[in-house]
């Protein structure tokens, strides 16, 4: 029995149909737990008052940003380790896990001692006044103390998924959703003869849920998964591994963040509109959002997959993952285009009475979801490149498609066509990156497995 086959969930054989569902489902329900933290904290802060409410709002692009690194972080730990288990390398997984878990242990010291320091002047610089100030040094003096706890189980989960457990990861952040939304009433609010702390309690909430993560995730690696080497630490390596990592984590971040730099964008033609179009963009942000959370799904169960048989030269079966899930992406893509479509105006009224911002969140529904299933080809080939080990190639398609294709086709659409002409832009970048990119990156697949040399 090779190494590779030691370690729990070889994704190198077995039906590929079966491995996609198998890791694509407990990741729905993970990343709604995910989803579900900010969604508390936001809940039950709006309770307090408007002031707290807004003050909470300026946290979200800080942690919004931290949260990126962290991810790029783990999305880097999950593509090395699943190529190295592909190869049947074990000491290698083994050295690059424990190396992986602990470069983000010093990544968390990092960020909280910068977030520390920076605080009062980051958030001055945003624009918060003296009457938010204390709020939001409440809430994020605590979510940047406790750094160290966000970033090791992202890692940590990311590291599990590489081996092809996602039931594991699915089950530490539902459990750890769950902690949070019980304490953070008793602890926001003074429950059960506690103190009330208010948004200090829902930071509180968080961290405590997340440390329990933190222990969760090293249990599993290194009692269940064997992943932590528990007699060397190999420093004298520890640079080689942080290298792989960054190679990849640094490309991936910076692609994770221009999704809100375009967002602004839009959002800031938008707003030379009126605030209808922004009220209408936002509706239909957090619908495509909740539409989405089965295609995010799917592009992390099939990582492993292609970052395993990647590293073990099994191309077929890579092709074979790609063209299964994205077939069943397009497919999810149009069916939530149908519904869109049908269902507009009855969607647009949940969310306001508002006539103008009910009509321009129906001529959205009409227009972009159509081409959703070209769209979502981006993101698909993203992640595959990722778990491929080529994070540039992921980086190059989210930047044309942002920055150098849709912020200018919006600006024309804008001009000529107003906020209809904005919503036709989204959709025709859609379209024509969708074919363009799938098309370009069949190729490039191929002349890679040509090129690529054995070690990961």
């Amino acid at each position: 029995m090779s190494n590779a086959h030691q370690i729990r969930g070889d994704l190198t054989t077995g039906p590929i149909t079966n491995h996609l569902i198998r890791l694509t489902v407990p990741m729905i329900w993970g990343i709604l737990a995910i989803v579900s933290f900010q969604l508390v904290d936001t809940w039950y802060i709006s309770m307090l008052g408007s002031t707290e409410l807004a003050a909470i709002a300026f946290t979200f692009p800080v942690t919004y940003i931290l949260f990126s690194l962290v991810l790029a972080q783990g999305i880097a730990a999950s593509s090395v380790l699943s190529r190295l288990i592909g190869q049947g390398n074990l000491s290698r997984v083994k050295r690059v896990a424990t190396h992986s878990i602990l470069f983000a242990f010093l990544s968390g010291i990092v960020f909280a001692v910068i977030g520390l320091l920076t605080t009062d002047h980051l958030f001055e610089a945003m624009g918060a006044g003296p009457e938010m100030m204390p709020i939001i040094k409440d809430y994020m003096h605590i979510w940047f103390a406790g750094s160290v706890f966000l970033t090791v189980p992202m890692v940590g989960n990311s590291a599990i998924r590489a081996t092809g457990d996602t039931k594991t990861p699915a089950k530490i952040m539902i459990t750890a959703a769950v902690i949070n939304a019980l304490l953070a009433p008793v602890l926001v609010f003074g429950l059960f003869g506690m103190p009330r702390l208010e948004v200090q309690g829902a930071a509180i909430a968080t961290l405590i849920a997340n440390v329990g993560t933190t222990f969760a995730a090293l249990y599993v690696l290194y009692y269940k998964k064997r992943l932590i080497s528990r007699s060397r630490w190999h420093m004298a390596l520890f640079s080689d591994s942080v290298k792989k990592l960054i190679v990849i984590a640094i490309p991936v971040s910076l692609a994770t963040i221009m999704q809100p730099i375009a967002g602004a964008v839009l959002t800031a033609l938008l707003a030379k509109h009126g605030t209808t179009a922004v009220a209408a963009f936002g509706i239909a942000n957090r619908i495509e959002a909740f539409m989405f959370v089965v295609i995010m799904a799917l592009a992390t169960g099939m990582s492993p997959i292609i970052g395993q048989n990647w590293g073990a030269r099994l191309y077929d079966r890579v092709h074979e993952t790609l063209s299964k899930a994205i077939k069943f992406a397009v497919i999810w893509s149009m069916a939530s285009a149908a519904l869109l479509v049908i269902f507009a105006e009855p969607i647009a009224r949940a969310f306001t009475d508002d006539p103008q911002i009910i009509r321009e969140t129906m001529m959205y529904f009409w227009i972009v979801p159509v081409t959703y299933g070209l769209g979502n080809l981006v993101q698909g080939w993203s992640s595959a490149f990722n778990a491929m080990g080529m994070p540039r190639q992921s980086f190059n398609m989210i930047f044309v498609k942002l920055i150098i294709l849709t912020i200018p086709a919006a600006m024309l659409g804008s001009h000529f066509y107003g906020v209809t002409g904005i919503w036709l832009s989204i959709a025709f970048v859609n379209i024509v990156t969708g074919i363009g990119f799938h098309v370009m990156n069949r190729r490039l697949c191929a002349r890679q497995e040509q090129a690529i040399p054995v070690a990961a």
